[in-house]
């Protein structure tokens, strides 16, 4: 039954017997013959034969999206098993990208050391969705309360606040030997597409009028703007724990220490269960003490 599975899941994909067979290094007509045994097993018609080839039946192009997630379960929770030699361990994680890869992913060889039994699979996700849905055993989001409670069915773990500091480069800041709230109105002010009033409120709260704050040229994400900062291209705001790395080398300077308190922060968020695995649970208070 598996074998007929995996020549339907990919004769499903491909819309073709021929290609499915030659993924599989199989004949055609094998692949055929798995298909039609799995379609009486079913007494369901997968496919409509037609004189270009096959097309799925709408009942099959709804069986091929619920296994294929199944296939895809499988095949994981076996190279999870060797790899770890059936010492189990393996989480699915679900995270958004640059917080996964500026903060978590240079953290992960301490995990090692102190749980080296847990293997940590890593997908970017920016928005909440359905545990059940998915292999996901936990997620790091960036919200706020708000978002979280809209939320359903889910546990969240406060990791910490996002504090955001203006930065630029070196080169950029050497024309003053210290820098006001006020002066970072002659630089140009790097702008995040998706937070478009952030420098305003950052002004706000140091009592400048930002209404020019707006202007300037647009990225969507952290790590873009990091670069175009590091390179003099202006002063961005970021939060201080996803520039670590650039402020450690000297790439980034933080133009005047004067953080905002954001509403966002970011959360371990795990499913509502009565029983959670072992790694999830070592994960957790690991990650905990990481952000502490």
């Amino acid at each position: 039954m598996l074998q007929a599975l995996h020549c339907f899941e990919a004769a499903a994909r491909h819309q073709s017997y021929t290609h499915a067979a030659r993924e599989l290094s199989l004949t055609q007509s094998a692949v055929s013959r798995q298909i039609s045994s799995l379609e009486s097993f079913l007494g369901v018609q997968l496919f409509q034969r037609t004189r270009h080839g096959v097309l799925l039946t709408p009942a099959g192009a709804s069986y091929a999206r619920q296994i294929a997630a199944r296939l895809d379960g499988l095949e994981r929770d076996t190279l999870d098993t060797m790899a770890r030699q059936g010492g189990g361990g393996a989480l699915q994680l679900a995270s958004v990208p640059t917080f996964a890869t500026r903060w978590l992913m240079p953290r992960l060889p301490g995990l090692a050391e102190q749980q080296p039994d847990i293997i940590v699979h890593i997908d970017a996700y920016t928005k909440p969705f359905m545990f059940a849905d998915t292999e996901y055993d936990a997620a790091l989001y960036a919200g706020t309360p708000e978002q979280l409670a809209r939320w359903p069915g889910t546990r969240a773990t406060l990791l910490m606040h996002e504090d955001i500091v203006p930065v630029a480069s070196p080169r950029l800041l050497a024309q003053r030997s210290s820098w006001q709230p006020q002066d970072l109105l002659e630089l140009t002010l790097l702008q995040q597409s998706t937070r478009p009033g952030a420098w305003r409120q950052w002004f706000d709260a140091m009592q400048v009028d930002g209404a020019l704050a707006r202007y300037g040229a647009r990225y969507e994400l952290f790590s873009m703007l990091s670069m175009a900062a590091a390179q003099g291209q202006g002063v961005a705001l970021l939060p201080r724990m996803l520039v670590e790395t650039e402020l450690a080398r000297g790439e980034l300077l933080i133009v005047c220490d004067r953080p905002l308190r954001g509403k966002r922060a970011y959360y371990l968020i795990t499913p509502e269960a009565a029983h959670e695995k072992l790694a999830l649970q070592q994960f957790r208070l690991w990650l905990q003490g990481e952000a502490a």
